[in-house]
């Protein structure tokens, strides 16, 4: 499986952005795809995520009600509209694929990784 993210930039707070991320290769056992980002000297956090193949949407707290994740037809590419940006939101943007039923706001339950997509939210 490989993945191919884009979108990222810079933006004033406030701002939006859409991120979109495209597998390709055999994702015939995927369980869930969505994202992930990581700020300079900080772990790399769960942002938000979509369950294969039912669609249902899960996010963390932090970013609830301001993004919003989605799909295209095909069930090969994710997207994550972000709004209302804040200077916290700046990091680099990792997609990712689980190929495992396990704990979706984890780290090790996603097996497929594409490159990061860097956010910068700044005036």
């Amino acid at each position: 499986v490989q993945l191919q993210a884009s979108g990222g930039g810079l933006v004033h707070p406030g701002g939006s952005l859409t991120l979109s991320c495209s597998a390709s290769g055999h994702t015939f056992s995927m369980f869930y795809m969505g994202w992930f980002r990581q700020a300079p000297g900080l772990e790399r956090e769960f942002v938000s995520t979509i369950r294969w193949p039912a669609g249902n949407t899960y996010y963390a707290d932090s970013v609830k009600g301001r993004f919003t994740i989605s799909r295209n037809s095909a069930g090969n590419t994710v997207y994550l509209q972000m709004n209302s940006l804040k200077p916290e939101d700046t990091a680099v943007y990792y997609c990712a694929l689980s190929s495992r039923p396990w704990d979706y706001t984890k780290r090790f339950a996603y097996d497929h990784w594409g490159q990061g997509t860097q956010v910068t939210v700044s005036s």
